[in-house]
């Protein structure tokens, strides 16, 4: 390929900012390589294997210590054995209308990094999927950030919620449910100023095979609750519940939920407290 062609393609397909897509990944670096992890993906992967790449135009870094990861629940998770594993989570958000183009690049950029020995091999995927933007819900409607800013904004947590509906249909129920009742009364008066829910997608049948194949494609629904405070500060009066209000409706159960606070970029901050 030439130069030429990317003029040719940055001129024609959607450019807009609104996060059509996003990563999701949470990863937990093996016992004794977490210094090395977190060195490898700030200095390297966070930039050359993402926010480099066409059509992610913001990320972020986040990380459960463990004082952080013993407050996650139900304790029998379908997403995380046991439920305190993975200790980084990272998120991006994609250009609507071009997760496509993006995969068709992310696979062959990996396949070259894996190839130059720029992959670190001593960790394990525990939740990592491309997905689909469904709705976002915000606490004080026009005002504050929008959700494209979610991630350059200077939020002081994350909360990161999986639920399982019991088919495709009742998730449609359960999503228009979340947007109209749940998360409306939900972030009234909370730390949380919005929430982004979105659907996980398949990943390619050349995705790299230390990615496990994405489930619950057609049930899952993943949310985001972007936090003005510290989880620590609110996880009770907040975040405590959350799966029985879920199963009283009668349209899914919560599989994870799980708090996180960002880390600083460039630094091995909060890595001897993850053990």
């Amino acid at each position: 390929m030439t130069s030429d062609a990317y003029a040719e393609l940055a001129s024609v397909g959607p450019y807009g900012v609104r996060p059509g897509h996003a990563l999701i990944t949470l990863v937990e670096p093996h016992p004794g390589h977490e210094y090395a992890y977190n060195r490898w993906y700030e200095d390297d992967h966070f930039i050359a294997g993402a926010m480099a790449m066409p059509w992610i135009y913001a990320g972020r870094r986040w990380v459960a210590t463990r004082e952080l990861q013993l407050l996650r629940y139900p304790e029998k998770s379908a997403i995380a054995q046991p439920v305190t594993a993975g200790c980084y989570l990272s998120v991006y958000w994609l250009t609507e209308g071009r997760y496509a183009d993006h995969m068709r690049w992310t696979v062959g950029i990996n396949k070259r990094l894996l190839r130059d020995g720029r992959v670190y091999q001593d960790r394990t995927h525990i939740f990592t999927a491309f997905q689909d933007h469904e709705a976002t819900v915000y606490r004080d409607g026009a005002a504050g950030p929008r959700d494209h800013h979610a991630l350059d904004h200077p939020y002081a947590g994350l909360a990161l919620e999986v639920i399982e509906s019991e088919g495709p249909e009742q998730r449609e129920e359960l999503l228009a449910w979340l947007r109209s009742r749940h998360l409306p009364r939900r972030l009234a008066g909370s730390p949380a100023a919005m929430v982004t829910v979105f659907r996980p997608t398949p990943l390619p049948s050349d995705r790299m095979s230390y990615v496990k194949q994405v489930e619950g494609v057609d049930t899952r629904l993943t949310l985001l609750w972007f936090l003005e405070s510290d989880p620590r500060e609110c996880w009770d009066p907040c975040f405590t519940g959350l799966d029985g209000e879920v199963a009283d409706a009668g349209l899914g159960r919560v599989e994870f939920m799980a708090p996180f606070i960002p880390t600083i970029p460039g630094t091995d901050q909060y890595v001897a407290e993850l053990r």
